[in-house]
């Protein structure tokens, strides 16, 4: 008797063990094979991202989870929030410790802050064991870039690996003066086609935004605070104020020329690269300055409505900034990280779920001509479609992604290209901790923002601008913020070795 009651003990212990091993090893399954998953439990995954919100987000949103359901028994929940209020939302998220799983962000938009104060999950191990496919699409120098002390706490999108640096402009404009946009190297070139939009075109705009400005910039140097910045080609892995360097100094002197030569928008203080194609669109705009990549002139007319052509004044440049350029986190809120990065493998490696996110739903907001190649329905315009692109750039691996009938049919062969040619800041990699000098960087944030948007307007004299600026900055700390900047280069660099 006392072997048989031992025996069903044994058994119903090995059962209670089945079952634990089951809920806790079904996610791992699940990345494993794929497929449907009675063993995992269901879980809504919630992806945060800043856009508008489109009028089909919850057919769209319906029609992912039902393919999540079948390959990791998974729904979702799209959580665009507008650009303006971006910040604020988040925020408030963040410090209430709201559960939610994904969320958009990248070097320009709190990534460094937001890791020092713990948001995002440390990835790797996450990675080896429900995202085994990323690795090997993103590629060493992706993942290299994005981490920070060493630790991956977001995936980049595989995309452009760089940028590209110059304009779009108004084909119309383009076509009715026979201007010669693929002689374009320099801005020389692009100031006698100014001068000709000047002189014959009294109603339209030259160039909308000192975007520009930031353009020029990211084209020729890596930057990492308060103007310390490693020039393009340093092989010194040092730190120059850009306030002090020359070939800065002088760059700005042309833009203040081209103020005076009334090429700029009245609104320069405040117009952004929206606002410029907005302009083109209503024909009152020649030029808006873009980071570029091959075909950007092609997708914006797709989503402007107008048609652009592009050309480049710089060729692309890579640094941390551009690694980290779009990424997506799992927060530390999450209920499910596993499920989480099953999801980030699948945007990577899944073309299926990768263009539903992007485009729709086929048959609705966008007919396939071929294999790879689609256009909106009969119709739909770009205008009236129900569910306009959210973002490509922000999620999983662009080279996955259809493309429309009027670009390039060798658009991702052109980005490879590309993202081959592009040369590497000496600093790639680096991510400056501003922790050390928190308080110093608040205050000089504050000048900056007295003295940045009126130098890039072109407005004033650059040298007696900067003068200021400088004294300004040394009494907010920037010495000892420049101090803080060569002894991480230094620490960084001996990991280098």
């Amino acid at each position: 008797m006392k072997k048989a009651h031992h025996l069903v003990l044994m058994i119903m212990l090995c059962g209670m063990l089945a079952l634990t091993a089951c809920s806790k090893g079904g996610t791992e399954n699940a990345s494993d094979t794929g497929g449907k998953q009675a063993q995992t439990e269901p879980y809504k995954i919630t992806l945060v991202y800043p856009a508008t919100a489109p009028k089909d987000l919850q057919l769209v949103q319906a029609e992912i989870s039902k393919y999540l359901t079948e390959k990791i028994n998974a729904t979702i929940e799209l959580k665009p929030i507008e650009w303006a209020s971006w910040d604020d939302k988040t925020n408030l998220m963040k410090i209430s410790n709201e559960p939610f799983d994904l969320m958009f962000t990248a070097s320009w938009f709190s990534y460094a802050k937001d890791v020092a104060k713990g948001q995002y999950l440390d990835l790797d191990e996450l990675m080896a064991q429900h995202g085994k496919d990323i690795p090997g699409i993103l590629g060493e120098d992706f993942i290299k870039g994005s981490r920070i002390g060493g630790k991956l706490y977001a995936l980049p999108t595989k995309k452009e690996f760089g940028q590209g640096f110059g304009f779009l402009l108004d084909k119309k404009l383009v076509d009715k003066y026979k201007l010669d946009i693929n002689g374009v190297k320099t801005l020389e070139d692009m100031e006698a086609m100014f001068q000709t939009i000047k002189d014959n075109e009294p109603d339209v705009i030259p160039i909308v935004s000192s975007k520009f400005t930031n353009i020029w910039d990211a084209a020729n140097y890596d930057s990492i605070v308060a103007n310390l910045s490693i020039p393009r080609g340093s092989t010194e892995l040092k730190a120059v104020d850009t306030l002090e360097d020359p070939k800065f100094i002088e760059f700005y002197k042309r833009m203040h020329q081209w103020n005076q030569n009334g090429w700029f928008d009245k609104d320069i203080l405040t117009s952004d690269a929206d606002q410029g194609m907005n302009m083109i669109k209503a024909g009152k705009a020649f030029a808006v300055a873009q980071s570029l990549k091959p075909g950007k002139d092609k997708e914006m007319s797709i989503t402007s409505g107008v048609e652009v052509v592009q050309v480049e004044t710089a060729e692309p440049f890579t640094t941390t900034g551009d690694a980290q350029g779009a990424m997506l986190g799992i927060s530390r809120t999450s209920k499910d990280p596993a499920r989480a990065m099953m999801f980030l493998n699948l945007l990577y490696s899944d073309p299926e779920l990768l263009n539903m996110l992007y485009w729709g739903i086929e048959g609705k907001h966008y007919v396939k001509k071929s294999d790879n190649v689609i256009d909106y329905p009969e119709g739909v315009n770009a205008d009236t479609q129900g569910y306009p692109n959210p973002g490509g750039w922000m999620f999983g691996n662009q080279f996955n992604s259809y493309l429309w009938v009027n670009e390039d049919p060798n658009k991702w062969e052109e980005f490879e290209k590309f993202n081959e040619r592009a040369e590497h800041s000496i600093a790639l990699g680096f991510a400056f901790d501003q922790e050390p000098v928190k308080s110093e960087m608040a205050s000089i944030a504050n000048v900056e923002k007295e003295f940045g948007a009126t130098l890039k307007s072109g407005a004033v004299d650059p040298e007696k601008i900067i003068a200021k600026w400088k004294e300004k900055r040394k009494s907010a700390g920037f010495d000892k913020v420049k101090a803080e900047v060569e002894k991480q280069l230094a620490a960084w660099a001996e990991t280098q070795k």
